[in-house]
């Protein structure tokens, strides 16, 4: 199964939860790469002077939340020319997504109408959030989360250290 770089994660960490958990299911089908996540104003700007992105108003700058709501991501090994393979790989993650309820736009289809040819700007690596859960931070590892118990309130510890006692007790 396929699994993101050191590098890839790190950057990965700096976009939004809800992000971070769909590339880290596209990942486990797809080979893939985190290009760029969080941006700053200056690398931004510099974008926006040579072309390579459009506005200021970039998702891929820290948000109100502290995270980026957009993320660049190729399948791996990077073919930066072979259009086909990206468009497949844009319509994968956006199914991915769907399924995890997940609502996001992508530069391969910025008005979300399944026409690719109506685009002026293509930016087939960009994904970016439409909303975004009110979740908090995945843990290191989420896998784990899925298969803990519910913490236990109050009373259940005290109920559970009182049998220990009466358990130790009859022992003894």
């Amino acid at each position: 199964m396929p699994k993101f770089s050191n590098s890839s994660l790190n950057k990965l960490k700096t976009c939004h939860p809800d992000l971070q958990r769909l590339f880290k299911e596209v990942v486990k089908h797809v080979d893939c790469t985190i290009i760029e996540g969080v941006r700053s104003k200056e690398q931004q700007a510099e974008y926006v002077r040579t072309g390579k992105s459009r506005t200021m108003n970039s998702k891929h700058l820290k948000q109100s939340d502290g995270y980026s709501w957009a993320v660049d991501c190729l399948a791996y090994p990077l073919q930066w020319n072979n259009f086909q393979r990206n468009y497949l790989f844009a319509g994968f993650v956006k199914g991915v997504a769907l399924s995890l309820g997940i609502k996001i736009r992508m530069g391969a289809d910025w008005d979300g109408d399944f026409d690719t040819k109506d685009q002026t700007f293509y930016d087939l690596p960009h994904f970016e959030l439409i909303e975004a859960s009110q979740s908090s931070p995945p843990s290191n590892d989420p896998t784990i989360d899925e298969f803990l118990p519910p913490e236990p309130t109050e009373s259940e510890i005290d109920i559970s250290l009182a049998d220990i006692e009466r358990s130790s007790i009859s022992n003894d």
